[in-house]
């Protein structure tokens, strides 16, 4: 499912149009972001909770020449499914 299917779905559960359906998952998945830039986590019950994970600094090789390389200190955004989610999809 993509963005576009999703406000679909929403727009057909709720008496929404698909533009106000559009309006309200932009704004969920900018707050989303918003949180997470500022360090924050977003937890949603029984669906689960997006944090900043860090990466440490680390080692790596080229593949091509087999080369040591430098991998800098990097933050990656993460999801984990809450256990109702987990059981919902089993």
């Amino acid at each position: 499912m993509n963005k576009a299917e999703l406000v679909e779905a929403i727009a057909a559960r709720l008496p929404t149009t698909k533009v106000a359906a559009s309006d309200a998952v932009s704004s969920i998945f900018i707050e989303i972001a918003t949180a997470l830039k500022k360090g924050d986590e977003v937890a949603i019950a029984g669906f689960g909770t997006f944090a900043i994970r860090k990466r440490a600094a680390r080692t790596g090789r080229n593949p091509i020449t087999g080369q040591p390389l430098k991998i800098a200190a990097s933050k990656a955004p993460s999801f984990r499914a809450a256990k109702k989610l987990k059981d919902l999809v089993r």
